[in-house]
């Protein structure tokens, strides 16, 4: 994900000259492609991510679209106040990108276990988040932020996440992303890296991607969710505060749809644990 990350940031960035990165002192061997073709668009920060997001929130004031990069909670935990009112206050056009979202740094421990991501981002106002599923949607992903400026946050994995999708699918905020048709009355929907989880539990029923979603983009939730009887949502990321959390809220209050959800997330015992991210994912539940 990281390389079709940057991959894409180059097209956008060669398309339109507002385009900036600013990294925390991370991404070396990933971002040069970049820093070496746009100079005067890159900026490394330093390992100071809240005056790496400040920074940000001025180059976006000025009509830049800034991308910030750095792994897993380092440019969301460490900055959620600069984040908070100086970014997703004034409605700016920053993307938070964090590198190693679920469990991908597993063997670092907790201080890089990012199991609480969404919780965070997903409480600001304004805040899209992309949690794309493969490479594809991460190039997806990307145009759709592009194209509709404003406060997100892009969670992706690290390095060698299969290909799901032919080509960058249409997505939008809040829109189910077939990946797999199937039959029956169940289906599952997965958000970020968790869609691997998904197919590998779907036993022929269909499976869906949301890339997109937040707080603005709970309307019409419902209405998907009465097309089934039975619907999973995968996430790798703690269950308080979740993908599946937002789900039941989007339903709440609509007859028995909430009822229908069954919420497939991480136990909190991975947070006490050191390991790689597949042994970490089957510990805490989410694969199988």
């Amino acid at each position: 994900m990281r390389n079709a990350f940057i991959e894409e940031l180059v097209a956008l960035a060669a398309a339109h000259d507002h385009i900036a990165l600013v990294v925390g002192d991370l991404g070396y061997g990933v971002i040069e492609p970049f820093a070496d073709r746009f100079p005067d668009r890159f900026i490394n920060a330093g390992v100071a991510e809240q005056n790496m997001t400040g920074l940000a929130a001025g180059m976006a004031s000025e009509g830049y679209h800034v991308f910030t990069y750095s792994i897993a909670n380092f440019p969301t935990f460490r900055c959620a106040e600069q984040i908070r009112n100086d970014v997703d206050y004034h409605g700016l056009p920053v993307t938070i990108v964090a590198v190693g979202g679920g469990l991908a740094y597993g063997a670092l421990g907790y201080s890089h276990h990012a199991v609480q991501d969404y919780a965070l981002m997903r409480s600001m106002p304004s805040m899209t988040i992309a949690a794309p599923g493969d490479p594809m949607e991460v190039r997806a992903c990307m145009r759709y932020l592009v194209a509709n400026p404003g406060p997100s946050y892009l969670r992706i994995g690290k390095a060698g996440e299969p290909v799901y999708h032919d080509a960058p699918p249409v997505v939008a905020p809040g829109k189910w992303v077939r990946v797999r048709d199937g039959e029956g009355d169940r289906a599952l929907l997965s958000t970020g890296a968790a869609l691997g989880a998904a197919l590998d539990r779907a036993d022929g029923a269909p499976v869906y991607s949301m890339p997109l979603w937040g707080m603005a983009s709970k309307a019409g939730q419902a209405e998907q969710v009465a097309r089934h009887a039975r619907l999973e949502t995968l996430e790798d990321h703690l269950l308080d505060g979740g993908f599946g959390a937002w789900m039941l809220e989007a339903t709440a209050g609509r007859g028995d749809l909430p009822s229908r959800i069954a919420p497939i997330a991480l136990g909190s015992t991975v947070c006490g644990m050191v390991a790689g991210q597949a042994t970490l994912n089957r510990m805490g539940g989410l694969t199988i």
